[in-house]
């Protein structure tokens, strides 16, 4: 039996993990391709995307999964989307994992926006060197935002021209609290911009900018599709696959 998993998050490989332990079913995950040296899941591996929800749909008409599980990263909307109107048109089941988001805790100052634009524009009165984890596809978005200095720190490089004001690091989570905090020391950052990703492989940041002071702009994450049933867990993604994929 096919399930495929739509992934490119840890989570997503733990739940491949899971699933290629289980007799009689056949793992196939799929990456997008925004990384280009991305960690691989176990078992089969397809990358570059369907092609929009219609790309999808016939994909999954000719393969025919057993079911599908979106363990795709929490802010990656247009694929969830895709994802719950091809398995609406095919009949497949649907399951979406997605981590929980980060709490906030005492000491921290949270300043939460519904997007990046609202966080752009929350900046200026904050602080003067943004240390900036939204990703590199998110910095035009901020480039016309003026009197401030950018850290943007990025997986992959950023697509060119990069604005002048903006310097750009390269580096793959896991982060350590000192390690974080010897960053924002060595660059004089006094305010962080991320979005609620969740998870332990980023959470350092939150953690050092807590103990040093900092304000926190958090984007909202979007919500998920509709009618789409969620779990937190990979436990529970591997028990809901055992009930639905037949």
């Amino acid at each position: 039996m096919l399930v495929l998993i739509l992934g490119g998050t840890a989570e997503a490989r733990a739940l491949a993990a899971g699933l290629a332990a289980l007799p009689g079913l056949r793992v196939v995950s799929s990456l997008a391709g925004r990384v280009a040296d991305p960690r691989l899941p176990v078992g089969e591996v397809i990358s570059g995307g369907f092609g929009g929800p219609e790309g999808l749909t016939r994909w999954l008409a000719e393969h025919g999964p057993g079911a599908v599980v979106d363990a795709t990263h929490p802010f990656a909307r247009t694929m969830s989307e895709s994802a719950a109107r091809a398995c609406a048109a095919t009949g497949v089941p649907l399951l979406g994992l997605r981590r929980p988001g980060w709490p906030q805790g005492p000491g921290d100052a949270w300043l939460r926006v519904p997007s990046l634009k609202a966080a752009a524009d929350a900046l200026p009165g904050l602080g003067s060197r943004v240390f900036l984890t939204t990703g590199r596809r998110s910095l035009p978005v901020f480039a016309p935002v003026t009197g401030l200095w950018f850290l943007a720190r990025s997986v992959d490089p950023p697509e060119p021209p990069v604005p002048a004001n903006v310097h750009v690091i390269l580096d793959r989570g896991p982060y350590t609290v000192a390690g974080e905090r010897a960053l924002i020391g060595e660059h004089r950052l006094d305010v962080l911009v991320t979005k609620d990703s969740g998870g332990e492989l980023t959470r350092a940041k939150l953690v050092a900018a807590r103990e040093l002071g900092l304000p926190v702009v958090m984007v909202d994450r979007p919500p998920a599709p509709g009618g789409v049933t969620q779990v937190t867990d990979v436990a529970d993604a591997v028990t809901w696959v055992r009930d639905h994929a037949g």
